[in-house]
C-alpha cells in the first residue's frame, strides 16, 4: 500500500479534450495507476488528478475542479467515508463514487446516505467503471434496484432507533410530494432512467428532469441515489 506523500500523482493528467473530469483517490499507487489508465483511455473522460489519502481531497478538489471523485473507502489517515461526508457538505460539490472490496459493507450505505452517487467494487470490469463515471456525471443513478434493496435489507449503519427515525423522516418528506412527483420518485427508486420514466409515465424527458429537480429539493436529497433511499426508507417499494 502506498499512502505516503501529499498530492501523490497530483500532477498527472491523462486523457484529451473536454470531458468528465475525474479525481482518483486511493492509498494504493497501483490502484490509482490502474484507474488512471482505464479512465484516461476512455472517450469523454479526463483524469485531472490523484490523491493518496482523504486528507488530500479538499486541496485536490480545489486544484483540479473534478466533476466526479472516485474515492476509496478504507485509507489510513482520513478514510474515504469521512472524506466523502466532508466533501459532499461543501457547496457545488463534485459527485462521489466510492470504491470498495465488499458490496455488503456498512460503510457503503453510510457513504450513500452522506451523498455518494454510487459505489464500485475494485474488481469491476473497466467498461463498467467508465460507464459508471459517465452515468454519475450525467446525473443518472448507477445503483440497480437489486443492489439498493440488498444494502437496505442486509446492511444496517444504525440500530433500530436509528432505522425508526429514518423511516419517520422519510415518510414526512414523501408527504410533501404531489401525486405525479410520487410516481416519478417511485420510478427513480426502481432504478429507472429519465428516458424510461418518460416512456412509462407518458411525459417528455425534459419534464422528467424538472420533476427530478423538484424531488431533490423536496426530499432534501443530494442525488438520485438519495431519492431512492428515501423511497425505500418510507416503505413505498
Amino acid at each position: 500500500m502506498a499512502g505516503a506523500g501529499a498530492g501523490a500523482g497530483a500532477g498527472r493528467v491523462s486523457g484529451t479534450g473536454v470531458g468528465v473530469r475525474v479525481l482518483v483517490v486511493d492509498d494504493d499507487a497501483l490502484v490509482r495507476a490502474g484507474l488512471a489508465m482505464i479512465l484516461g483511455g476512455a472517450d469523454g473522460i479526463t483524469v485531472v488528478g490523484e490523491a493518496a489519502d482523504g486528507a488530500e481531497v479538499p486541496a485536490a478538489v480545489e486544484r483540479t475542479a473534478p466533476d466526479v471523485v472516485l474515492m476509496d473507502i478504507r485509507m489510513p489517515g482520513v478514510d474515504g467515508l469521512t472524506a466523502t461526508e466532508r466533501l459532499r457538505a461543501r457547496p457545488e460539490a463534485p459527485q462521489v463514487v466510492v470504491l470498495t472490496t465488499f458490496d455488503a459493507d456498512s460503510d457503503v450505505l453510510r457513504a450513500l446516505r452522506a451523498g455518494a452517487a454510487g459505489f464500485l467494487l475494485k474488481d469491476t470490469p473497466p467498461a463498467e467503471i467508465v460507464r459508471a463515471v459517465h452515468l454519475v456525471a450525467a446525473g443518472e443513478a448507477m445503483l440497480s434496484p437489486t443492489v439498493t434493496r440488498r444494502l437496505l435489507d442486509h446492511v444496517s449503519d444504525a440500530g433500530p432507533a436509528g432505522a425508526d427515525d429514518r423511516r419517520g423522516r422519510a415518510r414526512t418528506l414523501v408527504e410533501r410530494l404531489s401525486a405525479r412527483e410520487r410516481e416519478v420518485a417511485l420510478a427513480v427508486g426502481r432504478g429507472s432512467s429519465n428516458a424510461e420514466i418518460a416512456a412509462e409515465l407518458y411525459m417528455s424527458v425534459a419534464t422528467v428532469k424538472a420533476h427530478v429537480s423538484r424531488l431533490l429539493a423536496k426530499l432534501e436529497a443530494a442525488n438520485r441515489v438519495q431519492i431512492a433511499l428515501t423511497v425505500h426508507d418510507a416503505d413505498l417499494l
